[in-house]
Parts: C-alpha cells; structure tokens; sequence
C-alpha cells in the first residue's frame, strides 16, 4: 500500500464500498455527535466523511485532532446509513470507517478558519495566504485561472500562432509606468529594468521575420493598486502579428476570446460578434471608453430643445460657449419624483449643483418637474419623442462642454441603470472601441499633444501626413489613430494599435507634437534602427489575463484569482516583500543608500 494514499479524497464511489482505503488530507471539520467523530478529510480532490467511534483503535488519536491537522486515515468504505446522504458531494453516498488514523502535521491554532466562506480582514488574508488558498471558493478561482490559460493557449496555437519567451531583464523604458530597476553588478551603477510589457521584444519579432507571436507575458509596472489592477506585476496574452490590418486583428483575437468566455461563462450568454464602437460615439453615448453594453441606456444630445427656451440655466449655457451642450440620460421607469429626487440628491452628493429631470406620469401632459414647466410643452414632447420615452419613464440632463461634464455623465448613466435595475449583470457583453484621436490640445502648455499611445499608425493619408505643417491644427486633430481597446461589461481588457512601422512616419508623428528627432532617437534609438532596415507592417493587442479571469470568476477584485498578490501598498505580507538588504549585497552592487529623513 502506498505510503500516503490509494486514493484521493474526491475518488471513492458506490463501486469502492467494501474496500480497504488510505486517504490523506486535512481535516478540514470535525463534529462529534454523542461520542462517534464524524471527520470530513479534505485534498486538493474533494472532500470525504471518515467516521471513528469508540471502538476503533484509532478513536484516542482522533480526539486530538484539529481543524487543518494533516492525517493519513486507513480505513474501510461503506454506505453512508440512510438519511445521511449528501448529494451535494461526489463522495456523498459513502463514509469510510477508520481503523488507523496517523498525525502527519499539526496545525497551531489558526489565525483565520478555512470551513466556511465569511470574510476576514486583507491583511490576515494576505499573511496567510497559503489558508485563504485552501478555502473551496479561493481554490476554485485559482483552479479556474490555470484552466482558462490552458484554454487560450490552446486557441491560440489552433490558429498558428507561436509561443515566445521574451526577456524579463531588459533596459528601461522612458514612457508609461514606472519602471521596476535592478542594479547591475557587473556594470556598476548601471541598471537593468523588469518589462512594463513585451511591446518592443514583440515587435523586434515581427521584424525579425516571424510572423505570428503570442505569450502568456508577466509584466511589472511601479504604479499604485486598484480593485482591476495588482499593483507590481500581472499577466497579459501579448500576441503581434505581421501584414494585418485592424479587422485582421479583429477576426483572429475575437473567436479566441469570445471560446474562453463561452467555455467557463458558466451558461451566461456571450456576444456572437463584438460590435464597433467609435470613441467619439463611446463618449457621447455611453461617458466612458469602456462602455458597460449590459447596461442599455444611450445618452444623447438634446441641445436644440434648449437653446432659447424658457430654461435660461441651460439656454444662457449654450449662448455663452459654442462648445456647450446639453446631454440626456433616459431612464426608463424611472418616472415618479421620489427617484428623480433621489438621482438629483447623489448628483450634489457627487459635487454638481444637482441634475435636471423631466418624468412623465399618466393623464398629465407635456411632463411633470421644473424643466417640464420652464421650456413648456412643445419642446418637453420633442425631447420625449426624441428619446422613445413614455409614460412612466424620466429623464435627466447635464449641460457645459461636454470634455467637462462627460465623466460625471457616464457615472450618472450607470447609477440610473443600476438603481432601476436595467443592467443584466447574467450576461458577457463586448465590443471594441476604435477611431481614437491620436492628437489632443494641451490646454496648459499651449500645444498639440498625443492624446494616446504615440506609435500607433495613423489613419490616415501617408503622403497626406508628411506633408503637414504648424498651419494644419485643425486637421491634426481630426487625426484618428489606428487604435483600438477590447472592453467586456464596462472593463478594458486590452488596447492594441497597428504599429507606425514607417521611421519617416514615426519622426513626423514625434515632430507634430513638439518631439525633435534627437529625442525621439534619444529614447527609442534601437526601435528606430530596427524600423529603418525593413519592418513589415504589423499590428497586436494584449488582453489582461488576470481580468479575464476575474470576470469569468464573478469577483470584482484581482486578488481574488491571483495566487499570492500583494496588497494595496505593492507589499507581500506573507513573503515581507519589499524587504532590506545587507551591507555587503549594496557593496557588491556599488550601491549607497540615501533614504528620505
């Protein structure tokens, strides 16, 4: 007999009844009913009930035992007695009655219980997170995730894609994040930098004359925590691709993602085909550029109802500023004055001076509020009709420029959908979001600026773009980028661009954002070089795994699928992370420390 186990605590069946069994697990909970201890012997497997009674040998070893001691049981498997059966449990119609029970590890007392599900604090959590993992609803996720890599990888190399490993230590990067640095011993006072993202090393592959690159890439980023964000490190499905454009992307990442979602959703529907979105519309519509599609709420612009009316908040606003408008946000059985009041209240609480509203109630005409009675009749109806509302339904109304008031919208949006309850939360919804602006006017500094990612390709006329000038602003930025993000239920998963493949092009983009070539070859020399001796139009995207994992998971924070996180201050409790060093390692790497008093 194995020294351990003949089978693992979620094997034995109706068909093992009879047997002479070993199993080894941890107790994961004991119950002692009149004098017979019932132990429910948890693994990585399963879970199966051992039952020890006065009579067996081992009842005196037994009384010892603990929550989370770890047991090797030898016993016999038999019938749970009728009316003890759990069908809740794959192993739920048999017991096994043990004849030996050795104590393979003690537990001291636990800082946390593994039985159950209640919460404990983060940082208890953290410390110990080897028992927060033993816990079923923790294990599943991590279980989960593992399972879900294997899935993308899989899709992956099914259409022939290939499996890079590109370099962890690597030079530091001048854009994005900050940068994680490792002192260089062999070249002091020289460092080497963990990568943000594999963007380069996965563009020197295209160029290299590979064609189809993918990895499942750890990437390290000095930025602080969020709920969808782990602070210090987190993984990406990094793929590039050679001679592509935009909807080549489209078709070779979509069926990747929308498989994994349908594979482990769980029965929850997942969009067929993932709908474009421009930015512009994104903004507009929805006051987010990861617009949450299970919510249906469009807002639009009502402006015209306005402009001269008897309202003069809002008239004197949209006489005053050519940029200003004025924005509705439906909401659909929304239409009584308790949630008006309600929605105008959170908007205070929110720092606006408060949210106009009309509703609409039965036998009364024209709508009912003081908007309703400032701009009269006519114009409430034209608002009514222009939105498809009805009696019973309201409406809420933000006005100014709209860069101004469009975050605030877009929360508005989501509050009316979530308090009336439009959002179906049983459901994966995409899209992507595309045309964004390449250039923004920097209103501080006076100048055009990159309103994203710099080396994305502009969509736009090659021979047309070189040839612009200082006297071309309006047209700059008019400048779409060929960049788009992939969005699931209101969370980005990934941007992605066709690449400025083209050094001519690149040094343009730079200079028409006050960038002189010095600077650009200053910083991004190597890329540069690589460009300029014959690089294949390409073009990628990087889908975040562990948000992947964390919507098909149903939690809303990334430490609940990832196996030892840190905590909100980029600390790991459970290793002492970050932690000093000796003298003699910062002599070796010719390092003086200079802390802040």
């Amino acid at each position: 007999m194995h020294r351990y186990r003949t089978h693992n605590c979620g094997a034995l069946r109706d068909s093992d009844i009879g047997q002479t069994v070993r199993l080894s697990g941890w107790c994961h909970r004991i119950r002692d009913h009149g004098g017979v201890l019932f132990i429910d012997l948890r693994d990585h497997y399963g879970l199966t009930q051992v039952v020890v009674d006065p009579d067996s040998p081992s009842f005196k070893t037994a009384e010892k035992l603990r929550s989370e001691w770890v047991v090797r049981v030898d016993g016999r498997v038999r019938s749970r007695p009728e009316g003890t059966l759990n069908a809740d449990l794959p192993t739920g119609a048999v017991e096994v009655y043990a004849s030996d029970i050795e104590i393979l590890g003690p537990a001291a007392e636990l800082p946390m219980p593994v039985f159950g599900d209640q919460e404990y604090p983060e940082d208890i959590r953290l410390k110990y997170r080897f028992l927060d993992l033993r816990r079923d609803r923790l294990h599943a996720n991590i279980m989960k995730r593992g399972q879900i890599i294997d899935s993308l990888r899989r899709r992956m190399k099914e259409q022939n894609f290939f499996e890079f490993q590109t370099p962890i230590l690597t030079a530091s990067s001048p854009e994005g994040a900050r940068d994680f640095l490792v002192p260089s011993r062999l070249h002091p006072g020289k460092f080497y930098a963990l990568p943000q993202a594999p963007q380069q090393f996965k563009q020197l592959t295209m160029i290299s004359g590979f064609d189809r690159y993918f990895q499942i890439a750890p990437c390290f980023r000095d930025e602080d925590a969020r709920a969808d964000r782990s602070p210090g490190e987190f993984y990406q499905l990094d793929i590039e691709m050679s001679f592509v454009t935009q909807d080549d992307v489209f078709t070779a990442v979509e069926p990747v993602l929308r498989g994994v979602f349908e594979e482990f959703s769980g029965g929850k529907p997942v969009t067929a085909k993932f709908p474009l979105i421009s930015f512009a519309d994104a903004m507009r519509q929805y006051g987010s550029d990861k617009p949450d599609l299970r919510n249906p709420i469009k807002m639009a612009d009502v402006s015209e109802h306005f402009r001269g009316s008897g309202f003069k908040v809002f008239a004197n606003i949209l006489a005053n500023d050519s940029k200003a408008e004025v924005w509705a946000i439906p909401a659909p059985g929304g239409g009584n004055r308790a949630f008006c009041d309600r929605m105008n209240s959170w908007a205070q609480g929110e720092g606006q001076p408060g949210l106009g509203y009309i509703f609409w109630r039965e036998g009364e005409e024209g709508g009912a509020g003081p908007l309703a009675k400032n701009i009269g009749t006519e114009r409430t109806t034209a608002v009514r009709d222009q939105l498809g509302l009805k009696v019973g339904d309201a409406v809420f109304f933000v006005a100014g420029v709209p860069k101004h008031f469009v975050k605030f919208a877009g929360a508005a949006r989501a509050k009316v959908g979530e308090d009336l309850g439009l959002v179906d939360k049983d459901r994966f919804e995409f899209c992507w979001v595309v045309d964004f602006p390449m250039y923004e006017w920097n209103e501080e500094e006076k100048k055009i600026d990159f309103s994203h990612n710099p080396f994305s390709m502009p969509n736009y006329p090659i021979d047309d773009f070189l040839a612009l000038n200082d006297k071309d602003e309006d047209k700059i930025l008019a400048i779409k980028a060929i960049q788009y993000d992939i969005v699931c239920n209101g969370i980005e998963l990934s941007s992605g661009a066709i690449r400025n493949h083209r050094p001519d092009v690149m040094k343009k983009a730079f200079a028409i954002a006050g960038y002189g070539e010095d600077v650009l070859e200053k910083k991004f020399g190597g890329m540069l070089r690589a460009l300029s001796l014959g690089a294949p139009p390409h073009g990628g995207i990087a889908p975040g795994v562990d948000r992947i994992v964390m919507l098909l998971c149903g939690e809303e924070n990334l430490r609940e699928v990832v196996l030892f996180p840190m905590n909100q201050r980029a600390e790991d409790l459970l290793m002492g992370a970050p932690s000093e060093v000796t003298a003699k390692q910062l002599r070796e790497l010719h390092i003086r420390m200079n802390l802040p008093e």
